[in-house]
């Protein structure tokens, strides 16, 4: 079998002009603006279990999706099919959906002059040209590697090697079209230790936009084995207020419920703990929160955002003041202010970190959790009461104990930001939040 055929640059002309068609064909019908985003995707998907091979994937998938305007009332259609008689019926079912919303004065495109004119290349697509068998060798050498580094892996839950490639263009009747190739590429191996009748579990995992930069699989097989053999004996601890130390991979959900918290939709709906905060210090003065668009083969870099605006580099807490909401057209509308460029999210989040590394704040914290797992989703959103069931390592005079289950962690949320005693140098590069471990002055730490 031979590599995965790549679908990258040369792609984006076509889906220019079917941008440029569908466009024409919205306003033929009617429509008094519109916006369109038309993608196509390829890419191989492996899993193996138990030194086998358990699934090989190809997967090819294209479409595009339409939001068009009658006025101030708004359609939105989308479809996987393609061809003239595909984007008029898609048309013709989004205008069909407007002509019956109601009119909603915030509604419509960003402004014309706000579009985005140079769009930087940010070299986010590179090709991997790997075959299948490759692929199948590369999970099967993870595996093994984890089974070989502890004899209490007796089990595997699945080791998966992912190559991913697409191209994606916007356009609206503003005359504004952009688009980008993209890949990313990922190893991941889950594995199961057992011993004295208890069973657990733990990954590893690297993502990438060049396949050839991904971690050693046997490093990525070995980690995933010492994780889920560390964990043997787990326990619940009593019921105590102690520092909390949330690993750097775990850490990034934090910036993400805060960012969930400043973005326009909960706050013009009065559904956020943060609303109105503005100008407000939320954090301790050394924390900076800034968001860096630009950066080269990033994971999650782009030149404009889901409005056609032009993103930019800027701070949302600035020496622990919020400065700047996360705000896009229709949201920024809605609360009275300009958008901040993050219709669609935010691109690349850089936290403030220090010098020390994970093993650092450990001992710093002497006595308390070092949490490695979350379970649930026990955010609310709009008292910033937190509460999530969690798993990690019991920490007494700065050293790890043992492995800690079935416990749950409490705080709010305004809270634990203004407790934040440190942040690790060992910087989390595998989402949009890039942040080293959080260590926190105090939670509630519920267990037996």
């Amino acid at each position: 079998m031979s590599a995965v055929q790549s679908v990258g640059p040369q792609a984006l002309p076509a889906l220019q002009e079917q941008v440029e068609q569908i466009i024409a064909e919205a306003r033929r019908q009617g429509a008094s603006a519109c916006e369109v985003a038309v993608s196509l995707e390829q890419g191989l998907s492996t899993t193996v279990r138990q030194r086998e091979v358990e699934t090989v994937e190809f997967n090819r998938d294209q479409g595009f999706g339409i939001t068009l305007y009658v006025g101030q009332r708004k359609g939105s259609a989308s479809t996987s099919a393609s061809g003239e008689e595909a984007i008029r019926e898609t048309v013709a079912a989004a205008l069909a959906i407007a002509r019956h919303t109601s009119e909603d004065e915030c509604s419509g495109l960003a402004d014309a002059a706000l579009m985005a004119r140079e769009l930087p290349d940010l070299d986010l697509y590179h090709a991997w040209d790997i075959s299948p068998e490759q692929a199948i060798e590369k999970a099967l050498e993870c595996e093994a590697a984890a089974f070989d580094a502890d004899l209490r892996i007796l089990n595997a839950d699945g080791t998966s090697l992912n190559t991913h490639q697409g191209c994606r263009v916007y356009g609206n009747s503003h005359g504004f079209i952009g688009g980008y190739a993209s890949t990313r590429h990922s190893l991941s191996c889950v594995m199961i230790a057992e011993s004295e009748g208890q069973m657990q579990r733990d990954y590893w995992y690297d993502v990438n936009r060049q396949g050839a930069l991904l971690s050693d699989p046997r490093t990525i097989g070995k980690r995933a084995a010492e994780r889920a053999a560390s964990r043997l004996g787990a326990r619940p601890v009593p019921t105590c207020e102690v520092p909390v130390l949330f690993s750097a991979e775990l850490a990034g959900g934090l910036f993400g419920s805060f960012l969930s918290a400043i973005s326009g939709g909960n706050l013009y709906r009065k559904s956020s703990f943060l609303d109105g905060a503005i100008g407000q210090r939320l954090f301790p003065e050394w924390l900076t929160l800034d968001e860096r668009p630009h950066l080269p083969r990033a994971l999650a870099s782009a030149a404009f955002d889901g409005d056609g605006l032009a993103t930019y580099a800027k701070p949302f807490v600035e020496k622990g003041e919020l400065v700047s909401y996360v705000l896009g057209t229709y949201s920024g509308r809605k609360l009275g202010l300009p958008s901040t460029a993050n219709a669609g999210g935010v691109h690349n989040l850089f936290v403030t970190r220090g010098e020390e590394d994970q093993a650092a704040l450990i001992r710093r914290m002497g006595r308390g959790l070092l949490v490695t797992e979350l379970m649930g989703h026990g955010l609310n959103m709009v008292t910033g009461d937190y509460s999530r069931g969690a798993a990690g390592y019991w920490v007494e005079n700065g050293e790890i104990q043992f492995a800690v289950q079935e416990v749950t962690i409490a705080g709010n949320m305004k809270d634990m930001f203004q407790q934040i005693v440190a942040i690790g140098s060992d910087l989390e590069t595998r989402s949009n939040i890039h942040t080293g471990s959080v260590l926190i002055e105090r939670m509630m730490v519920a267990g037996s």
